[in-house]
């Protein structure tokens, strides 16, 4: 690879994963470890490790941009979030352990999940069903959850986030989108200064990354205003490069396994 290629190609991938997340809110973080892993090139634990970081940094700069909005609702979103720290670093290091080609495959069956909840109609809860929900022991026993899934891939896991805040909290869609970038941006933090205790983050890359994303995002944000009454369709073309993304890791995973 030429001196120049590897920052280039780092900062067209991180290009990618902001341009998704400006367009349609959410997802393109699952982008971010198949990018470094096939395009830039990285192993699959510091893809992983770097992606982590990458992540967490979009996220607490999302963060800012829905609490000037009074969008986020920081006691749900601070226990959730702290909550989830011990599940996130208990996550990373399992999957620190884990051989890295499985854990693409295992990765590979999550995108499969994220591909189907993408294409999954969010359903409005009323809000007198949404108060009977408020309870800090299920905030913290979710939490604890999707902090461990998200450190075991090393993801922001907002697909599991948003979720999981709808169903411990009486938040709306909007406060639980704003608030989940908290738990985001800790459990991405997390997760990578676990990794980079194992030397798998790649420093240099992951600043290339985030430069890459931050102007990705803008223009995918511009773009999302003119295509809103489209979201539906954009949400299918995520799912299906999602899907086609998983496809080829679960290939890559069973050739260097021996079994195609």
């Amino acid at each position: 690879m030429l001196s120049w290629g590897e920052p280039v190609l780092a900062i067209l991938s991180g290009s990618v994963v902001g341009f998704v997340l400006g367009l349609i809110g959410g997802g393109g973080s699952i982008l971010a470890t198949p990018l470094l892993l096939t395009v830039v090139g990285l192993p699959p634990h510091q893809a992983i490790g770097t992606g982590a970081l990458a992540v967490s940094f979009n996220a607490f700069a999302n963060l800012a941009g829905h609490a000037r909005a009074g969008h986020v609702r920081w006691r749900a979103a601070a226990i959730f979030a702290a909550a989830g720290v011990a599940g996130a670093a208990a996550g990373s290091s399992l999957g620190k352990a884990i051989n890295g080609e499985k854990l693409l495959a295992l990765f590979a069956v999550l995108m499969f999940v994220v591909a189907g909840l993408t294409l999954r109609p969010r359903r409005v809860v009323p809000p007198e069903q949404r108060a009977m929900r408020a309870s800090s022991v299920r905030i913290v026993l979710v939490g604890l959850a999707a902090g461990m899934l998200a450190g075991f891939f090393g993801i922001g896991g907002g697909f599991l986030i948003v979720p999981g805040l709808l169903f411990a909290t009486p938040l709306s869609m909007i406060e639980a989108v704003g608030s989940s970038l908290l738990s985001v941006g800790v459990f991405g933090l997390t997760a990578a200064v676990n990794y980079a205790l194992s030397g798998f983050v790649a420093w240099g890359v992951a600043g290339e990354f985030i430069l890459g994303g931050l102007a990705g995002g803008w223009f995918g944000l511009r773009l999302a205003k003119k295509l809103a009454p489209r979201r539906a369709a954009l949400n299918r073309v995520f799912a299906a490069i999602v899907f086609a993304v998983a496809c080829y890791l679960l290939y890559r995973s069973a050739g260097l396994a021996g079994w195609v």
